[in-house]
C-alpha cells in the first residue's frame, strides 16, 4: 500500500507541476488543461494537485512497512 500511495503521490505531483508549467510558459503538456470543467481554474487545480501529492506522501510515510 505504501508503494501505491507513493506512486500516486508522484503522479499527482508531476501533473500539478506540468499544469503550472503549462500556465506560465504556454507549453502544451499535462492533463489539467485538457479537463473542460477546469477551464479558467487551471492554476488552482495544479496547486491542489501538488498539495494532494504532499498529503499522499505524508500518508505513505505513516504506513507500516509491508
Amino acid at each position: 500500500m505504501k508503494q501505491f500511495l507513493e506512486l500516486l503521490g508522484f503522479l499527482t505531483l508531476v501533473q500539478g507541476a506540468m499544469g503550472l508549467i503549462h500556465e506560465f510558459t504556454d507549453w502544451h503538456i499535462g492533463l489539467v488543461q485538457r479537463v473542460g470543467f477546469l477551464d479558467g481554474y487551471e492554476i488552482y487545480a495544479s496547486v491542489t494537485l501538488i498539495v494532494l501529492a504532499i498529503a499522499l506522501f505524508a500518508v505513505a510515510e505513516s504506513q507500516n512497512p509491508g
